[in-house]
């Protein structure tokens, strides 16, 4: 009897693994293994519009209850898969169980870096990465009244513009030159500060944190020159570490990630190996936009690896291909992302950053590699089907206000 398929990690890759598998027409069992005790859900909103109490748990949910039972998928939440066997394609829980497989997709995401300093585990220091974790946030910043971000990135802005448009005083301090700068231009880097600045938000860059104050709960930060910030409440976003332990014990490939091939499938042992897959924010893959390999941690890369191996395991097998994409809310302000910048040699201003509406397009000899928009979701979805389409566009057509782009993305 089939074994059938076995996904583990319930967030948005392994839910979307189970969804795609059934779209797909595959009809053999589906068992989702995930660690936390609810049902898949949005992750996005947890340090935007939940955060900030316009969106409650039940409206996190990806799919109702009956979703599951209704397309045969056994979901099985609160469960951690423990080892996987490849000899037997099985996985074995920690409950002492164990589950056969005939495809194993491992969607195992990732985790948060801690912060390696004295006091980081002093009660009121926060880490975002889950539903339970934003909870706890959010219950804190409603007493919170001084509150420490640590990280410029994605995360550590967009909690920042939510504690302080919940009128809290907010410090953000970062080790960098600039803000987000391993994933922005300079122009957007420099457009943040002073949107961030302009709320109230006190920004510290070229700073490092020495170690968390308090003795039992969190009073202050003191940072790299001695000097202290007070604080009841310091949440911290320095990044993210691949799960990929699993698959390193089970003897597969990991570099920065589980490393797969372009199909998303991880480099078996022997010729007679199970079928096992890697998506998400945990798999390493090769970049046809950049030629070398890659780990993203997005949505539209949990998806569209999800809908890959979905239809590979439906017997429709293809090289992942698929355009990368990202957002980003901060206030009223939405940062949008398409393609990979890495190896440009020439950026692009459209618009007016004055404006709070403008792009960055990256070119690499004359060809578009990646763009970000501000408030212009018309140059994002246009470039996002230039970049996929590969569209020839010169930087002076792209610097040209006049000039619509999405004159070439319809050719």
């Amino acid at each position: 009897m089939p074994s059938g398929v076995v996904i583990v990690g319930s967030g948005q890759g392994g839910y979307q693994t189970a969804a795609s598998l059934r779209t797909e027409g595959y009809a053999g069992r589906i068992t989702l293994i995930g660690e936390e005790p609810h049902l898949p859900y949005q992750r996005p909103p947890l340090s935007k519009a939940f955060m900030l109490g316009k969106q409650e748990k039940h409206q996190l949910a990806l799919r109702p209850e009956a979703f599951y039972a209704s397309n045969r998928i056994e979901l099985r939440a609160g469960e951690r898969v423990e080892s996987i066997d490849t000899s037997l394609a099985r996985v074995r829980l920690a409950s002492g169980s164990s589950v056969e497989f005939d495809s194993l997709v491992l969607a195992t995401g990732a985790r948060n870096r801690p912060l390696p300093v004295a006091g980081a585990d002093l009660d009121g220091v926060c880490y975002l990465r889950t539903l339970d974790e934003s909870v706890a946030i959010r219950q804190r910043l409603a007493d919170a009244q001084q509150v420490v971000v640590i990280g410029g990135g994605f995360i550590g802005l967009e909690l920042a513009a939510a504690a302080r448009t919940l009128d809290k005083n907010v410090t953000l301090v970062e080790a960098l030159p600039r803000l987000m700068a391993r994933a922005v231009a300079p122009v957007v880097s420099e457009f943040f500060l002073q949107t961030h600045s302009a709320h109230g938000v006190a920004i510290l860059l070229n700073t490092g944190c020495a170690r968390i104050l308090g003795d039992g709960r969190v009073t202050g930060v003191e940072l790299g020159d001695g000097s202290r910030l007070p604080a009841d409440l310091v949440i911290v976003g320095i990044g993210v570490m691949p799960n990929a332990e699993l698959a390193r014990d089970a003897g597969l490939a990991v570099g920065n990630g589980i490393v797969v091939d372009s199909q998303l499938q991880t480099m078996p042992s022997s010729p007679m190996a199970p079928r096992i897959y890697a998506i998400g924010d945990c798999a390493e893959f090769p970049s046809s936009f950049t030629g070398t390999r890659v780990r993203l941690e997005s949505v539209q890369n949990c998806v569209d690896h999800a809908a890959c191996v979905a239809r590979s395991i439906a017997g429709r097998p293809a090289a992942y291909s698929a355009t990368p994409w990202f957002w980003s809310d901060q206030y009223d302000v939405r940062l949008q992302m398409a393609g990979l910048s890495q190896g440009f040699d020439q950026t692009v201003l459209r618009g007016d950053p004055a404006s709070a509406k403008f792009s960055v397009l990256f070119f690499a000899s004359d060809r578009l590699l990646s763009v970000d928009s501000i408030n212009r979701p018309a140059d994002h979805l246009a470039a996002r089907k230039l970049i996929a389409s590969g569209a020839a566009i010169t930087p002076a057509q792209a610097a040209d206000e006049s000039f619509d782009l999405k004159s070439l993305s319809r050719n």
